[in-house]
C-alpha cells in the first residue's frame, strides 16, 4: 500500500470517528443523568460501567492479537503482525484503564485500593504479560524473526486472558459477577436495575466501537512505520 493511500483516511474510518464520539458522549450522558444512584455504591459506582468496558475492550483486543498471530504463522504476511501489534498496545492501554477504574472503585468498596483478589491478580498478570511482549519485540532487530516469536508469544499469552475473565467463577472472591455466575456460594455479586443495565450494555458498545476505531488508526500508523523502515533500509544500503 502507498503512502499517498495510507495519507488519507478510508471513509469508513472517518465514519467510524464521528459515530465513536457520538456513541461516547451519549454513554457518558446515560452514566452520569440516566442510570439511576446506586443505593449503598453512591456515585462511585457510576464508575462500573466504564470499568467493565474497558476491561471488555482489552480482552477482545488481545483475542484479535492471537488471531493475528495465528494468521501470521499461516501466511508471513507483514499486516498480520502489524495488527497483532497493534491490538496488543490497544489492549494493554485499556486493560490498564480498567485496573484504575477498578481500584477507584474499590477504594470505597472494599476499603483498600488493593487486595488479593483472584480478578485483581490475574488481571495484572495479563498486562504483565502483554508488556513483556513489547519487550520482546524490542529485543530482536530482523523484522521475520521478530514477527514470528511475536506471533507465537501472542497466542501463549492469550491463555491469560480466559484465566482473567472466569477467575471469578473459578475461586471465591470479593468481585463482583456481572453476567452469570458458576458459583451459587460466590461471594460477589451485582443486581441492576432496566435503567442500569440499558446504560451497562450501551457503555460496553459504545467503546467496541470506539476500540475498533482506535484499533484501526493504530494498524494504519504500523503500515506507515514499515514504509519508513522500508525506505530507511533502502537509503543505508544505496
Amino acid at each position: 500500500m502507498s503512502e499517498k493511500v495510507l495519507a488519507k483516511p478510508p471513509r469508513m474510518l472517518k465514519i467510524l470517528n464521528w459515530t465513536s464520539l457520538v456513541l461516547m458522549l451519549a454513554a457518558t450522558w446515560m452514566v452520569l443523568f440516566y442510570a439511576p444512584l446506586e443505593r449503598v455504591m453512591g456515585e462511585v459506582q457510576r464508575v462500573f460501567y466504564f470499568h467493565v468496558a474497558t476491561g471488555w475492550i482489552g480482552m477482545a483486543s488481545f483475542a484479535v492479537a492471537a488471531i493475528a498471530g495465528i494468521m501470521y504463522i499461516r501466511k508471513s504476511e507483514t499486516r498480520w503482525d502489524i495488527l497483532s501489534l497493534a491490538a496488543v498496545e490497544v489492549g494493554l492501554v485499556y486493560s490498564f484503564v480498567n485496573i484504575v477504574t477498578g481500584s477507584i472503585w474499590a477504594r470505597p468498596a472494599w476499603n483498600t485500593w488493593w487486595t488479593w483478589d483472584p480478578r485483581l491478580v490475574s488481571a495484572t498478570i495479563m498486562l504483565l504479560i502483554y508488556l513483556a511482549y513489547l519487550m520482546l519485540r524490542q529485543g530482536i532487530e530482523e523484522p521475520e524473526r521478530r514477527a514470528r516469536f511475536g506471533a507465537i508469544y501472542s497466542i501463549l499469552g492469550f491463555v491469560s486472558v480466559p484465566l482473567s475473565y472466569f477467575s471469578i467463577r473459578i475461586w471465591r472472591t470479593i468481585h463482583p459477577v456481572v453476567i452469570g455466575s458458576g458459583d451459587p456460594s460466590a461471594q460477589g455479586s451485582f443486581d441492576m436495575t432496566s435503567k442500569m443495565l440499558q446504560s451497562f450494555f450501551f457503555s460496553l458498545f459504545a467503546f467496541t466501537i470506539l476500540g475498533a476505531t482506535i484499533l484501526w488508526h493504530r494498524y494504519r500508523l504500523g503500515q506507515l512505520e514499515e514504509i519508513v523502515d522500508e525506505r530507511r533500509f533502502e537509503v543505508l544500503n544505496s
